[in-house]
C-alpha cells in the first residue's frame, strides 16, 4: 500500500496518522492548511454572551468547535437546551470533547454515509418551525469558500425556512508552514508520486497543494498518483488538479480504512 499523506490541519493530521497506524496503515502528516486565530476575538466573545438568543449554533468543522470554545469568556457556559449542529462525525466528536451533551448535538446519522451541509439540513429541517428562529454559524475566515459552497447553501436553506442567520469567524485558514520533516516528506511525494496516496478532506487543501508546488517550481506528476476524497466536491477538485485515480469515501475512520484497503487490492 502507498504511504497515505494526511493533509488536514496539524492537530487533526497527527490524530488521523495515529488512528490509521492502529489499523496497520502507513501514514504521515503533511498539513496543507494552517489554522490561525481570528482577527476579531471580541466578536467571538460577544457571540458566547449572546448564545441564549439562538435556537441553533452550527459548527462547520472541528476547527470551528476548538477555536470557538478556546475563546469562551469566564463565566459563560453552553446553554443545555441550545442545539449544536455538526455536519460530520469529526465536528460531533469535537463538541462532545468540549462538553456539549449528546442530546444537544444534531448531526447526520452515521448510517446515512453522507456528511455535509445538505445532510445536516435533512437532519434539522423537520425538527421545528424555523420561522423567526435565530441561527449562528461558526466558520473560518470569510473569503476562503467558493461561491455556492455548502455553508452558503445551508444558510440560504435556513433563510428560506424563515430563520435569521448570523455568521461569526472563529479562525483563519492560512497557507501551510512545513517543518523540516514535512519538507522531506513533500520532497519524497514529488520524487515518487506513485508510492503515495493523498487523503483530502477539503478542496482548499488541494488549492494549497497546487500553490505549494508552484512556489517550489515543482512539476508534480499527479497523473500517477491516487487521491482519496471525503466528499464528491473534493473528488471533483482532485480530478481537476490532475490526479490520475480519485477515490471517494465517507469521512469516518472505518470507511476510510476500508477504502484504502480496497484501493490496494489488485482484485478490485
Amino acid at each position: 500500500m502507498p504511504r497515505v499523506l494526511v493533509t488536514r490541519p496539524a492537530p487533526q493530521a497527527r490524530e488521523w496518522v495515529a488512528r490509521l497506524g492502529e489499523h496497520g496503515i502507513d501514514a504521515a502528516a503533511l498539513p496543507l492548511i494552517a489554522i490561525g486565530p481570528p482577527s476579531d476575538v471580541g466578536a467571538l466573545q460577544a457571540a458566547w454572551r449572546a448564545l441564549d438568543a439562538h435556537a441553533l449554533v452550527v459548527f462547520v468543522s472541528p476547527n470551528a468547535v476548538a477555536q470557538f470554545f478556546a475563546q469562551r469568556p469566564d463565566g459563560c457556559a453552553w446553554p443545555p437546551a441550545l442545539w449544536a449542529g455538526a455536519p460530520g462525525p469529526g465536528s460531533s466528536a469535537a463538541l462532545r470533547e468540549a462538553g456539549v451533551g449528546d442530546a444537544a448535538i444534531v448531526a447526520p446519522p452515521l448510517a446515512a454515509g453522507r456528511f455535509d451541509s445538505e445532510a445536516l439540513w435533512v437532519a434539522l429541517h423537520a425538527r421545528r418551525d424555523w420561522r423567526g428562529a435565530s441561527v449562528l454559524v461558526v466558520r473560518g475566515s470569510v473569503g476562503t469558500e467558493p461561491e455556492g459552497s455548502g455553508r452558503e447553501w445551508f444558510a440560504q436553506a435556513l433563510r428560506m425556512a424563515g430563520a435569521r442567520v448570523e455568521f461569526v469567524v472563529a479562525y483563519r485558514r492560512c497557507p501551510p508552514h512545513l517543518d523540516a520533516g514535512q519538507r522531506a516528506q513533500w520532497a519524497a511525494a514529488l520524487a515518487a508520486p506513485a508510492q503515495h496516496l493523498w487523503l483530502f478532506s477539503s478542496s482548499e487543501a488541494i488549492d494549497q497543494l497546487e500553490a505549494l508546488a508552484a512556489a517550489d517550481g515543482a512539476a508534480p506528476r499527479w497523473a500517477s498518483t491516487c487521491a482519496l476524497a471525503t466528499h464528491p466536491r473534493i473528488a471533483e477538485r482532485a480530478r481537476a488538479a490532475g490526479f490520475g485515480r480519485v477515490l471517494q469515501s465517507a469521512p469516518t475512520l472505518a470507511a476510510i480504512v476500508a477504502a484504502l484497503r480496497a484501493a490496494d487490492d489488485p482484485a478490485r
